[in-house]
């Protein structure tokens, strides 16, 4: 079944699912018919069109995937939408933001595993003079550090950042930024740090308290069901003392909670 439908150009699969399902079931069931760079592209089209923009869509993606996936999602957008997704992106957002962002589609992270000392030194100090010691923020020293160095790299950075500040760099940013530029340093950060524990806390926020963000949870649902579901239901029950699956099935009613429930797989 799933073989036919990807014969089918993406539109017609869509609209040919849209009118035979219905609410958050349907938003599911498209997401999964689709390869993971189809997805993505079509939760960026969606974050951007139409008022107002999901700025959260832009982060969740663009500071979570890979050097590769990235180029991906960028070639997909422009065959499924005859669009740049930088364009869109530039079109839609501002500022520092903005930047960040173009930053990230620009896919230069160095993806080694090297660390050189000297420079992961330098490179806490600078952060460190760009924000906590300097009147206003820095944020291009942020910017130069936080998007393009390796993973392994930026781990040491943290590190060397603590002992300078005395702070960890999440609480600095905090302290420094506001707003979208502030969700996308954290998000980059989180993700370098724990990348199952970033999307844990994401689900965790999309459903605890008055209404459940659907979009959000979904969006991480459908995307890293074949991925790092295991590890994100073990960073979740760690963070929050209760299962993911048990949190789904207390959020979620009807077809739409069993499709979740089978994402997430097993109560473990």
């Amino acid at each position: 079944l799933k073989s036919h439908y990807f014969k089918m150009p993406i539109q017609e699969l869509l609209d040919c699912l849209k009118s035979e399902l219905t609410g958050n079931f349907e938003m599911v069931v498209v997401g999964l018919m689709m390869p993971a760079p189809v997805y993505d592209a079509y939760e960026l089209k969606n974050a951007i069109k139409g008022a107002g923009t999901e700025e959260a869509c832009l982060i969740d993606i663009l500071a979570s995937r890979s050097k590769a996936e990235i180029k991906e999602i960028i070639a997909t957008y422009k065959k499924e939408h005859g669009k740049s997704l930088e364009d869109d992106v530039c079109g839609d957002t501002s500022g520092m933001f903005q930047r960040v962002l173009v930053s990230l589609l620009t896919a230069g992270r160095d993806e080694s595993t090297k660390v050189d000392e000297a420079q992961a030194v330098q490179d806490a100090k600078d952060i460190y003079e760009a924000g906590e010691a300097h009147w206003g923020t820095d944020e291009v020293k942020f910017l130069t550090v936080l998007c393009v160095r390796n993973r392994n790299h930026l781990l040491r950075v943290f590190q060397e950042y603590q002992k300078i500040s005395g702070r960890d760099i999440e609480d600095s940013i905090k302290r420094e930024m506001s707003g979208c530029l502030e969700d996308a340093f954290l998000a980059i950060v989180k993700c370098m740090k724990n990348k199952p524990a970033f999307f844990a806390e994401r689900l965790y926020k999309s459903m605890k308290g008055l209404g459940t963000t659907d979009s959000v949870l979904i969006r991480i649902m459908v995307a890293r069901a074949e991925i790092d579901m295991l590890d994100i239901k073990a960073e979740f029950l760690k963070m929050y003392g209760k299962t993911l699956h048990s949190f789904i099935k207390g959020d979620a009613s009807g077809d739409y909670r069993k499709i979740l429930l089978e994402l997430c797989g097993g109560e473990k």
